[in-house]
């Protein structure tokens, strides 16, 4: 009888191969995903609803809310009463699991907030920094068939740390015009002061303009539909806003320690964020690449997303063999994904060699989801490869810095011929003229002063 042959949905692939730099490259490229997030084929729509906004304000956001959520609403804040019976709702045990992933995010941000500085030199310059809080900022919580108070706490808590003097929060409510109670109880522990019932692309527009019942804020955090996406695009300048992240990815290097089926957990529970997400295994252990794939045909049988998660699989996930630690590093780095899992026997010291992740977990006991629920560090990553030039969501993203010097007439005169030279290097007068003007006043005063002194003598 001929044996039957079960095809492996998690496909295996060798660095060693002629064809792997093709496949490599095609594995490393996601511009396609972010691109998506802009070629919604919608931005008619998006500059309709941001144009929108701006004419009627209120009365267009309730129109617009009424159209998406069917909610008909009187008012467009949550109110205290709503927001405390909200709360009080929620299960008391998902309560202290929230309350307690608050509490740890913000001791972690809390360890380094960056503070105002200044200097001064000899001849009299004086300089430095001040740092502040933006004075008001606007989260944005996406819609959907799941419900995410963790990065409400993520957003929130940072600005929160930093003293923001005002932090609201736009979430698009239900049909009845309610906002989800597990969002209300985040916003509460996170430091949130003011709730709102608009999502999508109206929430962004009425956050970065400004309406009769919405501040406009100084800059918008949070991720949402390609509509989102294109309305920050659109806003941008009116309003700052934190840098777009694509599909969610993450990177697993796994030697002889790890555990095949730890391993295939963490894969699948990436791929069953959506069918967009990425999960690579890089490995130097072929008995791992073969036994984690098998991992995760056995695991799939028993996944309520598994849908969800085998198309993510089938598209955009691999196994990639290598030769050695050093190589599966070197992809690890090039790929700079956003969440990187040394599940390795030594992980401190392989963590050493890492350059390129929005976030790493350490050894075996470090799954990707503690980090993404109550570790501490943040959870919003840089995705696409833009690990090589961003990180996390922290404290920096709410502070503003403005420098500040002041010279005093020694100091002018000891820099200014210096100044003066270098404006005529780029071909500029009139900056030298600013300069040497005050030179001249200096060089007189001097010259009175000398003369008055010579007089007394």
């Amino acid at each position: 009888m001929a044996s039957r042959t079960t095809t492996k949905l998690l496909r295996i692939l060798k660095a060693e191969d002629a064809s792997f730099a093709e496949q490599w490259a095609a594995l490393c490229d996601r511009s396609r995903s972010h691109d998506d997030n802009y070629d919604d084929n919608s931005e008619t729509e998006v500059r309709k609803i941001i144009a929108n906004v701006r004419a009627e304000g209120d009365a267009g956001l309730r129109t617009l809310i009424k159209r998406a959520t069917g909610a008909k609403l009187d008012s467009l804040e949550v109110t205290r009463d709503e927001w405390d019976e909200g709360c009080e709702t929620v299960d008391p045990v998902d309560r202290a699991a929230i309350g307690k992933a608050a509490m740890r995010i913000r001791a972690f941000h809390r360890k380094r907030i960056p503070s105002s500085w200044e200097m001064r030199e000899e001849g009299g310059a004086y300089m430095g920094q001040r740092v502040r809080p933006l004075d008001i900022v606007g989260l944005y919580e996406q819609r959907g068939e799941s419900i995410h108070p963790s990065s409400v706490i993520m957003h929130a808590t940072p600005a929160s740390v930093v003293e923001v003097p005002e932090i609201i929060l736009a979430a698009a409510p239900d049909k009845q015009g309610k906002i989800i109670p597990e969002l209300l109880m985040a916003a509460r522990v996170a430091g949130v002061h003011r709730v709102f019932k608009v999502g999508g692309a109206p929430a962004i527009a009425a956050m970065a303009i400004g309406t009769e019942s919405i501040p406009r804020v100084d800059k918008i955090v949070g991720q949402g539909e390609p509509q989102v996406a294109t309305a920050k695009r659109l806003l941008l300048g009116e309003v700052g806003s934190d840098y777009e992240t694509g599909p969610s990815e993450l990177c697993i290097i796994a030697d002889s320690s790890a555990t095949p089926a730890w391993v295939a957990a963490d894969l699948i529970s990436q791929a069953e964020r959506s069918e967009d997400s990425q999960q690579l295994l890089i490995t130097h252990c072929k008995s791992i690449a073969t036994r984690v794939q098998d991992q995760v045909t056995r695991q799939l049988k028993t996944l309520e997303r598994a849908d969800v998660a085998k198309a993510a699989i089938a598209a955009r996930g691999a196994i990639i063999v290598t030769k050695s630690i050093e190589v599966s590093m070197n992809l690890a780095n090039e790929y700079a994904g956003e969440r990187l899992v040394l599940a390795v026997k030594d992980a401190d010291i392989v963590h050493k060699q890492v350059k390129n992740a929005g976030a790493v977990f350490l050894g075996h006991y470090t799954p990707v989801v503690v980090g993404d629920y109550l570790a501490g560090p943040n959870h919003g990553l840089p995705t696409g490869g833009s690990a090589r030039l961003f990180s996390p969501l922290g404290v920096e993203d709410f502070l503003k810095r403005t420098s500040f010097m002041r010279f005093e007439p020694a100091k002018l005169r000891e820099l200014g011929a210096e100044v003066i030279r270098l404006a005529g290097v780029e071909d500029r007068t009139g900056p030298g003229r600013s300069v040497d003007l005050r030179l001249q006043k200096i060089r007189r005063v001097r010259r009175e002063r000398e003369a008055a002194r010579e007089a007394e003598l």
